[in-house]
Formats: C-alpha cells, sequence, structure tokens
C-alpha cells in the first residue's frame, strides 16, 4: 500500500507549525490530518509536520497559492475533490519490493497453492487479494510464484486482484515495467520467463499480467466485490490506521474468505478484535479462518 508519513492522529495539543516559503499553522496541520483521516483512515502525528509542509509546499506552488490556508479552503471545497487525491498521493510513500517478507512465499508454495492449482485444473476457480498492492510488487510476486509452479496458469481460472487508494501506483501497476534494481529479488530463470526488456528497464510478460486486475479501492470505503478469496494480503498496511479502523478492516476481510482461507499480514501487525477469534495463527504473521 502506500504507505503514510505517521501512525496516529495528530494532537491538537502538540505544535504542527511550520515556518518557511508558506506558513503552515497548527490549525492548517489538523485540517489537512483531518482530510486525510476521512477520505482514507490514515491517521498522522504531528511530529511528522516538517514533512507534510515539504510535501505539500510543492502543491502550493503547482496551484499558484499563496498560503496553507488557502490550500486548506481549496482541499475543503466541492472544486478541491482532484486535489485530495492528489494530496493523499503527495502524502504517501510507497516502500515494496519483489517477494518482500519470504516467509509468506514459502507458504504459499508448500501450502496454499498446490490444493488451490489441482482444483484449477479440474475446473474451479482460484481468488487472491493483494489489498495495498502498492506498485504491483506483492501481486506480481504472487503471479511468479503461481506460474512457476502452474506455467500455463493464465489458461484457468486463476486471478489476483491488486487494490490501492493511490490512482497512480495502480497505474504503475497496470504498466507493469520495473528496473534491474527492482528486479533484484527475482531469480534469474523468473525474470527470464516472465519478463522482456524494454530498454533498461523490463515489462511484465503478458501471461504474468493476465493473472493480474489492477484496481482502484479505498479499503474503508465500499468493496464492490461480491466473491470470497482463498488468501488476501494486506501487508504493512493496517499499522497506519487508528484501532478502531484496524479492527473493521481485520473483521471485513474475514467476512470476503473461504472457509479454511488464510490472511497474511506485515511482520509488525498483530490481527486483533472479532477478526482474531475467527481465526487462528499458523505461521509467522500467517492466520487462517477457523
Amino acid at each position: 500500500m502506500a504507505q503514510p508519513l505517521g501512525a496516529s492522529i495528530a494532537s491538537s495539543s502538540a505544535d504542527a507549525s511550520v515556518d518557511g516559503e508558506f506558513r503552515m499553522t497548527d490549525k492548517d496541520f489538523l485540517l489537512i490530518a483531518k482530510v486525510l483521516y476521512e477520505d482514507s483512515g490514515i491517521a498522522l502525528p504531528s511530529s511528522k509536520s516538517a514533512l507534510v509542509y515539504s510535501r505539500l509546499a510543492k502543491r502550493l506552488r503547482a496551484l499558484g497559492l499563496a498560503s496553507f490556508k488557502d490550500y486548506c479552503s481549496l482541499i475543503t471545497s466541492h472544486a478541491g475533490a482532484s486535489e485530495r487525491v492528489t494530496m493523499l498521493a503527495a502524502l504517501t510513500t510507497n516502500v515494496t519490493h519483489f517477494f518482500r517478507e519470504p516467509h509468506h512465499f514459502d507458504h504459499l508454495r508448500k501450502t496454499l497453492l498446490p490444493p488451490l492449482l489441482d482444483n484449477a485444473r479440474r475446473g474451479g476457480r482460484v481468488r487472491i487479494w493483494s489489498a495495498g498492492c502498492s506498485k504491483g510488487h506483492e501481486p506480481y510476486s504472487i503471479g511468479l510464484t503461481i506460474l512457476d509452479m502452474m506455467p500455463n496458469a493464465a489458461d484457468y481460472d486463476i486471478r489476483i486482484l491488486a487494490s490501492d487508494i493511490d490512482p497512480n501506483v495502480v497505474e504503475f501497476g497496470r504498466e507493469g515495467l520495473y528496473d534491474d534494481e527492482a528486479l533484484k529479488p527475482v531469480s534469474s530463470e523468473l525474470k527470464r520467463k516472465w519478463f522482456t526488456r524494454e530498454g533498461g528497464e523490463f515489462r511484465v510478460a503478458d501471461e504474468l499480467k493476465a493473472l493480474v486486475a489492477f484496481r482502484e479501492l479505498n479499503l474503508i470505503g465500499q468493496w464492490p466485490m461480491k466473491g470470497r478469496f482463498d488468501a488476501i494480503f494486506c501487508r504493512n498496511v493496517t499499522i497506519y490506521f487508528d484501532e478502531p479502523t484496524r479492527q473493521r478492516i481485520w473483521g471485513r476481510f474475514t467476512q470476503l474468505l473461504e472457509p479454511r482461507a488464510f490472511v497474511y499480514i506485515g511482520h509488525s501487525e498483530r490481527m486483533a478484535g472479532a477478526a482474531a477469534e475467527q481465526t487462528t495463527l499458523v505461521g509467522n504473521t500467517i492466520y487462517q479462518l477457523n
């Protein structure tokens, strides 16, 4: 997922004002934090005010605005809807890479996928959701694991939903073009089979791209999916929400899981709330529906 600059809601008692080319007052910062929280569930601490200033000062210059007060007026107006989306992208940092947290992909290969792929060969369906997919490294890593086990997987009813709130990273993933540095964690064999060179970069092969559907989706908004998933990857995402939001999301995940399906979460995350009672920890940050 597009990862925010902080992990707890800004406090009105903390000094969040910043002086510079544009003065940002406590009131300005708190309004920006409020808008971000309402739009995305991301909770922003006042300790990140300097970073918020540096990211959004660029927007003020681009828009020709004279102050953060003017910017706050824009993002709270009807005409500022598109700028709120741009602000979200500006206030998030996408930190991810292929095959991040390798133990999850070991479990995917050894435990989850063998029976699912056998079922697919008999005409069954396989559905995996990468919730907070960022620039596509995670869903494509899932797809590479599937193709390594079943090279003709795209011929079957096997699909990976890749979603993120940031339209910019969704489009990046959909484009599927990565540089050599990004592909370092990918084995030379997988790189040779499932990527094609374009100048100094590498494009995802059609067979891999066919497995992944990129969609813009807000985890605190409406979810259009009606079918259930065999696994959900949501890693290093909920740590940026407050506890009530986090527990609501976990609970919504469990409602969309097939019986005995798995949820893969980040290394510093722990399932909580009602979802914790409906799942069992079966591995390192791997939960299975009871």
